[in-house]
């Protein structure tokens, strides 16, 4: 696809200078995604693009830089190299245009809505004032959407509190920038200062201050990756931060280029971290886990694992297929407008998108549910039924399983109701425990596979690679076809990665693949695995701080350090 076009006429659109913080997502504000939903134009630096695009509409046109951000900008441009691309096709690069400024104001020609994302707060970006002077000298409109700077959401993140009840005077410099009267000034304070600089430059800042006037004890905190779960955090003096870098294998690195947040100052609370660093001591952070599901299936579990600190990655290891004779299917639709079943029961998502599908297929729509009574096995599929417009009468109250639906489920009544029958889609795989149990409840049932399940193809290289190398530090198996798939298409999991099953019957056929199963969660629920392997996280964090050795991830254990199957 050819690159986008940015100007379109002579009319003036509107642009929002939004600030897209440090680098958690979920610190953006409400007006910033209500006006990364509305934008026609995405201009983006290449660190932010991520934190943004998931907010933006389906074809918005993104606009980035195509340069490593650690490096300079390009000689001459004032600003990064940018690079125009449509974001609904594969990137196509065009020739870098003038600069930032000259771009938002094409951009916002046509009467198009431009959103100017960039790092921390647009008040505290280097050309974000530029940019905006440009568009009043042109008279493009334009609004500030403000940021949480790095320089206050990093160190809140390290557990660095800036300010103690004795108000300490807090300074903000930016090393890259400063002059030697910045540092002279800051050098002859005795409060809190807060220093924007580069991994590789941290000694340098260091050595600035305590040439101004700075006691070489003075503690000093340096974290890199702020808020993100690959965020690190160093504790020191300015005497001492050279030599701890290079002790701890920091420095020299090639990534000695990237941003860092250095807190310096005797009321910093460098010496409170261990009680304070509330992010950085989640029972999961920074671990890699492999959720053997869908997307669409993994939501809320990836949801809940990020809240532990995790990084959630999603391999599919099924995929859904409509049955192969369509024709009962067919039937049990029908059967459900002319009034043939009291109760339909679904017992999976997929469940309910067959359903959805067929219906649509036939121009039907959520009232064909009208006066049939409709169940629910858990949540997600309570949700996925909500979302088609159908309310479910029913959801177990306890486990949600069959099992536990069947506990809810009343017995058929003559009297109280009509019908006999309950439509029960499903998988051509799903075992017969709801059938049986419905039938001992007196029910008749007609039990129809609504689509079939069969193996994923296969994941990317890099992925295989990842589980068979050690890439992961742990892999949750939610059933045991998701342990037969995912060898199957994958390979089996490094002897490093922590096995998290969701039950007896899966750790079996866990250990029957020749795997060693180290978290078992205590009842049948995927939310209850991921409790299991938070408290398996947090147990082994809180053992490796008994014993005075540094928190490390399961991948990070040293190579050929091999692990025994349990025997058990």
């Amino acid at each position: 696809m050819s690159p986008t076009t940015l100007s379109a006429g002579p009319e003036h659109g509107h642009v929002t200078f939004l600030g897209a913080g440090p680098g958690d997502p979920g610190l953006l504000t409400l007006r910033a995604v209500e006006a990364l939903a509305n934008a026609d134009v995405l201009v983006a630096e290449h660190e932010v693009l991520d934190v943004v695009r998931q907010h933006a509409r389906q074809g918005v046109s993104e606009v980035h830089t195509d340069t490593d951000p650690s490096q300079d900008p390009a000689p001459g441009t004032g600003a990064p190299q940018l690079t125009v691309v449509d974001g609904t096709s594969t990137t196509a690069a065009v020739p870098p245009v003038r600069d930032a400024a000259h771009l938002v104001m094409e951009a916002a020609r046509g009467g198009r809505r431009v959103v100017r994302a960039v790092s921390g707060d647009p008040g505290l970006d280097t050309y974000a004032a530029e940019e905006m002077l440009a568009c009043a000298a042109a008279g493009v409109p334009f609004e500030v959407v403000p940021g949480i700077a790095s320089a206050v959401g990093v160190p809140a993140y390290a557990g660095v509190p800036l300010r103690d009840a004795q108000g300490a005077d807090v300074r903000f410099v930016d090393a890259r920038t400063a002059s030697d009267r910045c540092w002279t000034e800051v050098g002859a304070s005795d409060g809190t200062v807060v220093v924007s600089t580069t991994l590789d430059s941290v000694a340098a800042a260091a050595g600035e201050l305590v040439s101004a006037g700075r006691k070489p004890d003075t503690p000093m905190t340096v974290t890199v990756a702020g808020t993100t779960t690959r965020q690190r955090t160093w504790t020191a003096t300015l005497g001492t931060i050279a030599q701890t870098l290079k002790q701890l294998k920091v420095l020299p690195s090639p990534e000695g280029g990237r941003p860092v947040i250095a807190v310096v100052g005797e009321r910093s609370a460098a010496a409170q971290r261990d009680q304070l660093a509330w992010f950085e001591s989640k029972p999961l952070f920074g671990w890699k886990v492999l959720v053997p599901r869908t997307k669409e299936q993994a939501a809320s579990l990836s949801d809940q694992l990020r809240s532990y600190g995790a990084v959630p990655h999603e391999v599919p290891t099924i995929a859904v297929e409509p049955p192969r004779t369509p024709q009962q299917m067919e039937r049990a639709v029908k059967g459900l407008v002319t009034g043939r079943y009291e109760w339909i029961a679904f017992t999976s998502v997929n469940a309910v998108k067959a359903v959805r599908e067929k219906f649509e297929e036939y121009g039907l729509d959520a009232r064909a549910f009208a006066g049939i009574k409709v169940a629910a096995v858990g949540e997600q599929t309570a949700k996925a039924l909500i979302a088609f417009g159908v309310k479910p009468d029913l959801v177990p109250s306890g486990e949600q399983s069959a099992a536990g639906l069947l506990e809810d489920w009343p017995p058929y009544d003559p009297v109280f109701d009509p019908i006999d029958r309950v439509f029960l889609p499903r998988a051509d795989i799903a075992t017969e425990t709801l059938v049986a149990g419905l039938i001992e409840l007196g029910w008749e049932v007609d039990d129809v596979t609504a689509y079939r399940t069969v193996r994923a193809s296969p994941p990317p290289a890099e992925t295989r690679e990842a589980i068979k190398g050690g890439g992961f530090d742990a892999v949750l198996f939610t059933s045991s076809s998701t342990v037969r798939n995912l060898v199957g298409i994958a390979g089996k999991p490094h002897n490093v990665t922590v096995i998290a099953c969701i039950g007896p019957a899966t750790a079996k056929t866990a250990e029957e693949h020749g795997l060693r199963v180290d978290v078992m969660a205590p009842e049948p629920s995927v939310h209850k695995l991921a409790e299991a392997l938070a408290d398996f996280g947090a147990k082994r964090r809180a053992a490796a701080l008994e014993a005075g050795d540094p928190v490390t991830r399961p991948s990070e254990r040293r190579p050929g350090a091999r692990r025994r199957r349990s025997t058990t």
